[in-house]
């Protein structure tokens, strides 16, 4: 290589060859003639004048366009490489560049004598650096020997060569990923206190079949706090869940956390839909005013074949025919969790035997190029074709709408089936009701039919007697205590019996313990000795339900 001719292209070289040329164009004579009288001549060799400590230093060094291309690469600090022809053979190396990869023959192509180019995934750049006469930088490549490197390659225009320079990024690199690790460490907790607090075991009613999926989003999306929950009611009533709080990382899934937690808690209480929803209003806006969450929260009754629902901003219910029509709730929705001032309000929407509801995030609906309601209808028609279990259903729903691992947000989808039953399947779920007219001869009469409903039941002498048993002191409860209209209600499945007596007073029974001298007070307490369980609850009439339920052997 001529580096003669390289040098001449590096910056100060032209500008000290031209001092050169003027220095020599002008005569002596005229540099004497222009010298002012009395002014001795200069001399190159003359010392500067003393100056404090300035003398006991060593002489100045060169000055940098006193140095050739090749002095300026050999000083650099940094790899550098110069290769020529179409071959790439290598030119020269740096003293950098031989402490870093060790000795390089020169004259011998730079696939064969520089393996680390390969390591680097430099090599391929090379021809391209020459075609394109373009520079190209490959960036924290990391080699054999630990060290990682940023390295640009440079045409060198005229000589058909490539420089490569190579600057040491190992530090940077191992700083980097010491926050990729921090980072993946704090969205592993984020994501574990997410799945810790959702149910690790979804509840299975007796009348519905349900299945959940859970998906966080993809590894540079921090977590969100997508959430959801199937409480059973007692009396054959479903509650399903799900929320949305829209925060990131940790506190997001400790809110989500407390919500879901209290959501249980309202359940308990067997609260109209939009009790529970204006209870949760309140506590969210306690937990953290600055966290936005929505939520909906529906009921689903055996009895009736439909959801009560009520909705915090939260995506509309989606619910599927036996024939494919999907519906989808209408209002009411409410603004999000945490708002107050608002009185939210409940509404219904058909669940009949053979439809399915499906109950989602934002998440699986919501792109960037796209209006939401586009995602929401997008999803309508996924579930019109979507059968099976409710897991192959949230499997086809996520698939249809493009979630993959690497989506940019949670997803959370709950499928809840109302199947339709029919042969020796259908035989184990039956329905039976009395109106209780008249007076205290209403309870003769209620025994008597829970006798006959039960015998025709096939149920054992012991369930039959006890079912009965809980009839006359649920009855003679609301005889007494309660107001008109009167209602017994007798339901079997496959797990159990339902016994449950409605009337018009909205007085809920409590369970007290009655002294020895006492006529009355007993009968709760007896209900509760021989049920399984027992509750009570408000209807929406204004009235009262009491319940119980007796678990069928296996």
């Amino acid at each position: 290589m001529n580096f003669t001719r390289w040098s001449a292209r590096l910056p100060g070289t032209q500008r000290r060859a031209a001092a050169r040329d003027d220095r020599s164009s002008v005569p002596a004579a005229r540099a004497e003639y222009a010298r002012p009288e009395g002014t001795p001549a200069q001399r190159d060799d003359a010392a500067p004048e003393p100056s404090g400590t300035d003398t006991a230093e060593g002489p100045p060094g060169p000055a940098l366009d006193d140095l050739s291309a090749r002095e300026i690469l050999g000083r650099l600090p940094a790899p550098v490489a110069l290769l020529h022809g179409p071959d790439h053979r290598v030119a020269y190396v740096n003293d950098a560049y031989e402490a870093a990869f060790g000795p390089r023959p020169t004259g011998v192509p730079a696939a064969e004598a520089m393996p680390e180019l390969d390591r680097l995934s430099v090599l391929p750049l090379l021809d391209q650096v020459l075609r394109s006469g373009t520079p190209r930088t490959v960036k924290s490549r990391r080699t054999t020997e630990g060290g990682s490197y940023t390295v640009t390659c440079t045409p060198i225009a005229g000589e058909d060569g490539v420089l490569v320079y190579a600057a040491d990024v190992t530090d940077h690199a191992e700083a980097a990923e010491r926050l990729r690790t921090s980072e993946r460490r704090h969205r592993e907790t984020a994501v574990t206190l997410q799945r810790s607090l959702l149910p690790q075991e979804l509840e299975q009613p007796d009348d519905l079949r349900i299945a959940a999926t859970y998906q966080p989003g993809g590894t540079d999306a921090a977590v969100g706090g997508d959430w959801y929950d199937v409480i059973t009611l007692g009396a054959g009533r479903t509650a399903l869940v799900i929320g949305d709080v829209m925060g990131r990382g940790v506190r997001a899934a400790a809110v989500m956390g407390q919500l879901r937690t209290a959501v249980r808690a309202y359940a308990r209480l067997d609260l109209p839909p939009h009790e529970v929803i204006q209870l949760l209003d309140v506590l969210a806006a306690e937990i953290d005013a600055s966290q936005i969450a929505t939520c909906v929260y529906a009921v689903h009754d055996p009895n009736e074949g439909q959801l009560v629902y009520a909705s915090a901003g939260h995506l509309p219910i989606l619910v599927r025919d036996e024939d494919g029509t999907v519906q989808r709730a209408a209002d009411p929705t409410g603004p999000p969790l945490g708002t107050g001032g608002w009185v939210h309000t409940s509404g219904t929407i058909a669940l009949p035997p053979g439809s399915t509801a499906v109950l989602y995030t934002d998440g699986l609906v919501e792109r960037r190029s796209e209006d939401i309601d586009e995602g929401v209808a997008s999803l309508a028609r996924a579930l019109e074709g979507a059968k099976g279990s409710p897991q192959v259903v949230c499997d086809r729903l996520i698939r249809s709408l493009g979630v993959t691992a690497e989506h940019d947000d949670d997803v959370a989808v709950l499928v809840v089936q109302h199947p339709a039953r029919t042969g020796a399947n259908a035989e184990l779920f039956h329905n039976a009701a009395l109106d209780l007219l008249g007076g205290i001869e209403a309870a003769p009469r209620a025994r008597a039919f829970a006798t006959g409903v039960l015998t025709s039941w096939r149920f054992p002498v012991e369930l039959r007697d006890l079912g009965v048993l809980a009839t006359s002191e649920l009855v003679a409860n609301s005889l007494q205590h309660g107001t008109p209209p009167m209602r017994l209600g007798l339901r079997r499945t496959d797990r159990r019996l339902i016994i449950e007596v409605t009337d018009g007073d909205d007085h809920l029974p409590r369970r007290r313990q009655a002294e020895p001298a006492d006529e009355a007070g007993r009968g709760i307490s007896i209900i509760a000795s021989i049920a399984t369980s027992w509750g009570s609850r408000r209807t929406p009439g204004g009235g009262k339900a009491v319940w119980c339920e007796f678990a069928l052997p296996q």
